[in-house]
């Protein structure tokens, strides 16, 4: 993840978003918990949860109750 200026969980969402991208994360995969992904990315849970969050925004995941978030769409 970049040292870029911006909100964090907005740098967190588009390196996500990469992973989507080239594959590394396709349809269907299931997202880390918001405490694995905020140790893998370096955040705390809430700004991993604000991520998903805003990855829900973008029409890229979408979050069950009780099974957890998953990738149902490829950014064009």
């Amino acid at each position: 993840m970049s040292d870029s200026i911006g909100y964090v969980y907005v740098r967190v969402a588009d390196a996500v978003e990469a992973d989507i991208r080239a594959g590394r994360l396709s349809v269907g995969a299931r997202l880390p918990n918001e405490r694995d992904m905020g140790s893998q990315y370096g955040v705390a849970p809430g700004t991993a949860r604000r991520a998903v969050q805003e990855l829900r925004e973008r029409g890229l995941v979408v979050t069950l109750a009780n099974k957890g978030t998953f990738v149902v769409k490829v950014p064009e």
